[in-house]
């Protein structure tokens, strides 16, 4: 796909930061000085002199136009970033003058005829294919006539990374003959012409590199690439290209409804058919009219850029906009020269004056864009309406976007599909709403954010063979554009595809997009790049949420004239259906029950209409919208992705709800019943699933049952906590250990009412009851709304009463007050985003995978995940958990932790003053604060969910892992060919660990959960089952790995950390804390875990890691199956 495409910003990636020390107020006086700046030595009277009228503007300016000034200075030093320096443009030049002494010396050829190309040297090959080979006329080389330099160098609009400096050799008139406008004559005179300029350069000391490439990866038009010799070849690429004498051809020769490819020379027919009118060839007659107005394109930008600083900066930030966003290289691009000529039609038609600053060109370009389509209403440069020029309607008639350039003969357009068009105008629509947008940081996002087609779209998907348009072409008959371009098949059908996709989507599709076909340069001895090199096709579809995943395609009327062409259009897939309002329509119905498989209807639409309609296999087609989502899945069947274990869940609750707040015969009424657990808030990783045990699986015990010895582990049930908040009243005591007495007592009321009304059975304990309803276990916890408070109570020792946060009273607000709340809120967002879930569901999975799960609490997980649905800027809300997930590993990777808090603005309950305030806060207090802080609305200013972890170590190995993770994916992803694990980056690399306790898969309740699917599974004592009622009482929350874990973390706390991954890993690999290795004095106190050593004749305790790695053994008997020793670390 993109082989090369470097970012614009990979220069300026570090960057751009406000230059320090404020900055210095930019008048008159103060003009940079290219040395380094010295602090100015001012007089009182200077410092004090009124500001000058250009910094009064200045002033008002950046208030009217930047939100704020920082804007105005990042734009400043980003543009220092993209600039060519004065250094190298004087390099340049001289490297220019060489190439242009070196042309003139070039010796003439012989004539001959075109076809033969003996006279070529055989180190050499004709950058051009040949396809038919046979074609009348005659060639010999003649030196050029002269060389311009044209495009962005002369006008200073060139922007850094990549240098191009753009040079027109005009060929000699005496090369040509009549008629050579015809049948690639002209392009193949122009190939060999360059063919022999490459084999004499490829010769001098002079140059690093000689290569050809295509220009904008168009067939028709090589290119010669000179890079200079020695350290300065990646400063610039010389292009050049060869163009014809002014006044050679008849510009009337070439308006969008004439012929110049004969079919019969195509075809390679003898006689053509009879009464055969030949067909138009637009785009082969824009490709030689090009050539001929380079000079005059140069000419009119200078004029439009003379007096005009501001152009040179706009047109530095819409390139590196562009390039941002992969709109900017390949065939049919939206290229820098097409947004110069665009500023330069804003400035003729007065929507850009002079006056204005480089952010008000992109504002207003953007502007432009966002509101004009060009591919319904074309726009011209040219002045005058000159009758023998052809009209709009003619280009519109021949290309799919139009924009003429002030000759009136030319569109600079031609290549662009409308697709492509509508892809930057929704950008530029984007782009606009997120500089209004006072929330966002509109420079961080606009211009320093790449947006890669994966990250970009919900569901991308790949054509792996190019080849296959071929048929393509056959079948929609589209002989006349394949002469058109050149027997170029990929750019003759992508307008055809890509608009047979808009139309198919059109309900569930805001934006169908495709990727460039580009072609990279190649060395001037091999052959030129065939059509199929172009490598895979990637198309990218952005979804209309509400209805991407409906199951019906309603048509026409079955009497209507419509209906015949709806079900040419959908095949036999289409049939006549009777609908509630008694119509009968044809309608088209795709199969699909759950939840993930709905989100795939487009994948089918997709398959099926390139089948029918354009001869494309299944097999050529790669779709990955939901590649990763096999990780999330449950069961041996794959019955779905959970969504529905999840709604039943949540079902089930609430009925549980409505029972509580009626319950009869309580002292106390139920105020508010709010769940807590992952699950109601649709983020469980795996959502629990209805079970009822099996008794001869476990040992009984009055009404419950307990895990038998001799049979494995039974399945994990987890216990779904939901608070019950009761009335306040005078009664309530106010003492701490009074309280906790009364909320018992609750519990057994609850539990014994519960049984009585509603037959539901239930086990009460002191701190909550747990109520088996549906097949799921929920815990009851009853809170009392003044308890917080009266756990803050201190008495000072004056006897004084006042209150301060403790451990104790912090923990139950966390649990009465912020969860709910907290889960609640995250609720709301699942109605709104019907994919929050399973994203924040695959990245905790990722995290548990990479044994980090004990390290980050799961609420943080889910607000970093909420961050990317409520912030998605320059993005659009993920519409498909996969682009979700490659959002949360880019956020981890990318946020800048140390100096930004990430603020999450649930339910918008933050202002634009609050945001600066936290900012501000947290920059002044940043010392006390937690490594990763996150600020909601309310919960501002102590990051209550990442207060104890991560730590410092754990967040840097975790962007580490996001980093990698995302290269791997990424490069996955983008590369339909081979044929790769999507699994590979939920398998966590061990070598980073010291020790691996391995664990006996039968003891590890969640087994099944792994990431790898165990082969064979045991039976866990359960079988699935919602109707059941009177039952003992299963087995809750028991997993024997955790408590171990547990035990090892309790023992062995202060030499090592253990990792484990939740879902049924099979390993806990630990890591020894490097200063606990150091050596210590003797202590008899401090002896666990150590022995005692002489070192330099003291005595020094060291641990003693032989008897800990048995200990490890000893406390995990049964559950453990080996200790594995991985380094020898701990040699002292």
């Amino acid at each position: 796909m993109n082989q090369g495409s470097p970012e614009a910003a990979e220069e300026a990636e570090q960057g751009p930061e406000p230059p320090a020390g404020g900055a210095a107020r930019r008048g008159k006086r103060a003009a940079p000085t290219a040395a380094a700046p010295q602090p100015a030595k001012l007089s009182r009277a200077e410092l004090y002199k009124p500001p000058t009228s250009e910094e009064l503007t200045q002033l008002k300016e950046t208030e009217d136009l930047f939100h704020s000034s920082l804007l105005r200075l990042q734009i400043e030093e980003l543009l220092k970033e993209v600039t060519l320096k004065e250094t190298k443009k004087k390099k340049i030049d001289a490297f220019l003058h060489e190439i242009n002494s070196l042309l003139s010396t070039i010796p003439e050829t012989p004539e001959t005829e075109l076809t033969d190309q003996a006279w070529l040297s055989k180190d050499v090959k004709v950058p051009f294919l040949q396809v038919p080979f046979n074609v009348k006329g005659r060639f010999h080389f003649v030196p050029p006539a002269e060389l311009k330099v044209v495009g962005s160098y002369l006008l200073g609009t060139c922007v850094r990374p990549e240098i191009n400096v753009d040079v027109a050799v005009t060929m000699p008139r005496e090369i040509f003959q009549d008629k050579d406008n015809l049948n690639q004559r002209y392009h193949r005179k122009r190939a060999l012409y360059l063919a022999h300029i490459a084999q004499h350069l490829s010769k001098e000391k002079l140059f690093g590199s000689v290569r050809f490439a295509y220009m904008n990866s168009n067939h028709l038009k090589p290119i010669l690439l000179l890079r200079p010799q020695g350290k300065d070849e990646k400063m610039v690429t010389v292009r050049l290209h060869a163009c014809p004498d002014s006044g050679l051809f008849k510009p009337s020769r070439f308006h969008p409804s004439k012929n110049n490819v004969r079919t019969t020379w195509f075809m390679e027919q003898s006689t053509p058919k009879e009464g055969a009118t030949e067909p138009p060839t637009p785009h082969y007659n824009n490709s030689i009219l090009c050539d001929t107005v380079m000079l005059s394109h140069l000419h009119f930008l200078s004029n439009a850029a003379t007096d005009f600083p501001g152009m040179k900066d706009g047109l530095a930030l819409l390139k590196v906009w562009l390039n941002q966003r992969q709109l900017c290289k390949g065939l049919g691009c939206f290229s820098g020269f097409l947004v110069s000529m665009l500023v330069a039609y804003l400035l003729m038609k007065r929507k850009i004056v002079k006056m204005m600053s480089g952010y008000q060109v992109l504002r207003s370009t953007l502007q432009f864009l966002a509101t004009t389509d060009l591919s319904v209403t074309g726009i011209s440069l040219a002045k005058d309406a000159d009758p023998s020029l052809p009209v709009l309607d003619d280009f519109h008639q021949a290309f799919e976007v139009v924009f003429v350039d002030p000759s009136g003969l030319v569109n600079l357009c031609a290549d662009m599909t409308a697709s492509k068009y509508h892809q930057v105008q929704f950008e530029a629509k984007h782009s606009m709403e997120i500089l209004d947008d006072r929330m966002v940081d509109g420079f961080q996002v606009l211009l320093m954010t790449p947006k890669p087609m994966l990250r970009t779209f919900d569901h991308v998907f790949h054509l792996k063979h190019v080849s296959k348009l071929q048929g393509t072409c056959k079948k929609m008959q589209l002989l006349n554009e394949l002469m058109d371009r050149g027997g170029n098949y990929v750019a003759a059908a992508l307008p055809f595809v890509v608009s047979l996709l808009a139309r198919g989507l059109s309900g569930r599709a805001q934006l169908v997009a495709h990727s460039m076909p580009q072609i990279s340069e190649w060395p001037i001895d091999a052959e030129p790049p065939k059509h199929k090199d172009v490598g895979p096709l990637t198309f990218g579809l952005l979804f209309v949420p509400e209805f991407a995943a409906s199951t019906l395609e309603k048509g026409p009327q079955a009497d209507h004239p419509e209906a015949l062409e709806f079900r040419t259009f959908w095949g036999e897939k289409s049939e006549l259906r009777r609908f509630q309002d008694g119509s009968i329509c044809e309608a088209v119905v795709w199969e699909a029950s759950a939840v993930c498989q709905k989100r795939l209807i487009p994948e089918q639409i997709i398959r099926h209409l390139l089948k029918l309609h354009a001869d494309i296999p299944e097999s050529s087609i790669c779709y990955t919208g939901a590649l990763l989502e096999s990780v999330i899945r449950t069961g041996k069947e794959a019955s779905g992705t959970g969504e529905e274990a999840m709604v039943s869940v949540v079902c089930s609750y609430n009925d549980l709800s409505r029972k509580l707040w009626n319950l009869k015969e309580l002292p106390l009424t139920v105020t508010a019943v709010q769940g807590v657990h992952p699950a109601f808030r649709y983020t469980d990783v795996f959502p629990p699933i209805p079970m009822k045990p099996i008794y001869s699986f476990h040992n009984r015990s009055k009404h419950l049952l307990l895990p038998s010895e001799e049979k494995p582990c039974p399945a994990y049930i987890t216990p779904l906590k939901v608070i019950c908040h009761m009335e306040g009243s005078g009664q309530w005591p106010q003492d701490k250990g009074a309280i906790k007495r009364i909320k018992a007592a609750f519990h057994l009321q609850l539990a014994e009412l519960l049984r009585q009304q509603h037959q539901l059975v239930c086990r009460p304990a002191v701190t909550h009851t747990d109520v088996y309803k549906d097949g799921y276990v929920f815990r009851l916890q009853v809170a009392y709304h003044r308890e917080p408070l009266i756990l803050k109570e201190v008495v000072t020792p004056e006897g004084m009463l006042k209150y301060q946060d403790t451990e104790e009273s912090r923990q139950l607000e966390l649990e009465t007050l912020h969860l709910p709340y907290l889960t609640s809120s995250l609720h709301g967002l699942q109605q709104q985003h019907p994919v929050f879930g399973s994203t924040s569901r695959l990245a905790k999975r990722w995290i548990s995978a990479q044994l980090l799960s004990d390290s980050i609490s799961e609420e943080c997980v889910d607000l970093l995940v909420a961050f990317l649905f409520l912030h998605p800027a320059p993005f659009t809300p993920p519409s498909s958990p996969q682009v979700g997930f490659l959002r949360f590993l880019n956020l981890l990777a990318t946020f800048d932790w140390k100096n930004n808090p990430l603020i999450v603005n649930l339910n918008t309950g933050l202002t634009d003053s609050v945001c600066t305030e936290i900012k501000n806060k947290f920059i002044a207090a940043r010392s006390r604060l937690p490594v990763m802080f996150l600020a909601t609305p309310k919960d501002q200013w102590s990051s209550m969910w990442t207060r104890e972890r991560p730590s410092a170590q754990i967040l840097q190995r975790l962007i580490l892992l996001a980093l990698e993770s995302l290269r791997v994916l990424e490069e996955q992803l983008m590369d339909p060919l081979s044929d790769q694990d999507m699994k590979m980056v939920f398998r966590p690399p061990l070598d980073f660990y010291d020790v691996l306790i391995h664990l006996n898969p039968n003891q590890i309740p969640r087994h099944l959960e792994s990431v790898d699917r165990p082969v064979k599974s045991v039976s866990r004592g359960v079988v699935k089952n919602s109707s059941a009622v009177n039952i003992l009482f299963p087995v809750v929350g028991y997993d024997p790995v955790q408590l171990y874990l547990q035990d090892l973390r309790d023992a062995f706390d202060d030499l090592a950390l253990f990792f484990y991954d939740k879902h049924g890993g099979e390993v806990i690999a630990v890591l020894w804390k490097p200063l606990s290795f150091q050596p210590q004095p003797f202590k008899v106190a401090s002896m666990k875990g150590r022995k005692v050593t002489t070192l330099n004749n003291e005595l020094v305790c060291v641990p003693n890691v032989e008897a800990i790695l048995e200990d490890f053994e000893i406390l995990g008997e049964g559950l453990v199956k080996s200790v594995e020793a991985r380094t020898e670390k701990w040699t002292i």
